[in-house]
C-alpha cells in the first residue's frame, strides 16, 4: 500500500488484512519501490495520491505486481459515496472513511485527519459515505500567521499549551492547538445531536498531538488511510 501525501509518502506491508511493517519516505522513486520488491513477495498492490506520482513509477508497479490499481474516482469501493464531486474527493480521504468502516461497521462514524489539513469525513452505518469538511492544519496554520503578517513569528507546537497565551509565542501556540480542539470537539458535538452513537476515529500525521487533547473519546488511529487502502485493494482483488 503507498499512501503519497502532500509532505511524505507512507508505505506498507499488509498479510491477511494485517499490517506487518510500514515506512516513510521524503520522496517516492523507483528506488524505493524496487528496494521493496527485494525484500518482500509482493504480488498485489494500491497506490493512493494527493499529488503527481511519477510515471515511471506506475510503471514499474503495474509490471511487477499481478494486481495494482490506482485509486481513482473510478475505482470501485466497499462503501456507497454521496459526493457530489467525486472527482475532486482526495484519495487519501476516501480511504479513511473506507478504512473505519471496515473496523467499525454498522456504525455512524466520523474520520477526522489531521495533517496538513484537517479533514472530517462522516458516513452512515448504513455504509453511506456522505462528505466532509476541510479545515487548515495545525502546522499550516502557524505557517499562515507568519507568511501573511509582518511581525508574527513562525513557532512550532508544544506539550504544555496555555489557555491564554501571556506572549506572542503563547498566544499564536494557545490560538492555534486550542482552536483546532474546540474546532474538532465542536464538530463532534454537533454531529451527536444528529447521531447519538457517533464513533470518532483520529488519524493523520498529528494523531498523537491531538488525541490527549480532546474531550471527547475517540479512536486514534495513525494507519488508518492504509488500513482502508488495503480493504479498496483486496475489494477490487475479489471482484
Amino acid at each position: 500500500m503507498i499512501e503519497q501525501g502532500n509532505t511524505q509518502t507512507k508505505i506498507a506491508i499488509f498479510d491477511n488484512n494485517r499490517l506487518k511493517i510500514s515506512f516513510t519516505h521524503d520522496d517516492l522513486n523507483v528506488s524505493v519501490v524496487a528496494s521493496l520488491f527485494q525484500t518482500y513477495n509482493l504480488t498485489r498492490g494500491i497506490i493512493s495520491t494527493v499529488t503527481e506520482t511519477e510515471q515511471e513509477v506506475l510503471s514499474f508497479l503495474e509490471s511487477h505486481l499481478k494486481h495494482f490499481v490506482f485509486l481513482n474516482e473510478k475505482t470501485p469501493v466497499p462503501i456507497r459515496v454521496q459526493y457530489e464531486t467525486p472527482e475532486t474527493l482526495g484519495k487519501d480521504r476516501l480511504a479513511a472513511a473506507v478504512g473505519a468502516t471496515f473496523l467499525k461497521p454498522r456504525q455512524d462514524i466520523l474520520v477526522i485527519d489531521a495533517g496538513t489539513a484537517v479533514t472530517y469525513e462522516l458516513i452512515e452505518a448504513s455504509g453511506t459515505y456522505l462528505g466532509g469538511n476541510i479545515s487548515p492544519g495545525m502546522t499550516t496554520r502557524f505557517k499562515a500567521l507568519n507568511y501573511y503578517t509582518k511581525k508574527l513569528p513562525l513557532v512550532k507546537e508544544t506539550d504544555d499549551v496555555p489557555s491564554i497565551g501571556n506572549s506572542t509565542i503563547t498566544a499564536i501556540q494557545a490560538g492555534v492547538i486550542n482552536g483546532l480542539c474546540y474546532e474538532m470537539d465542536g464538530y463532534i458535538d454537533e454531529l451527536r445531536l444528529k447521531y447519538p452513537n457517533l464513533l470518532v476515529f483520529l488519524t493523520g500525521g498529528h494523531t498523537n498531538y491531538f488525541a490527549k487533547r480532546l474531550k471527547n473519546i475517540i479512536f486514534a488511529d495513525i494507519n488508518l488511510v492504509l488500513v482502508g487502502l488495503n480493504i479498496i485493494l483486496e475489494y477490487n482483488v475479489e471482484n
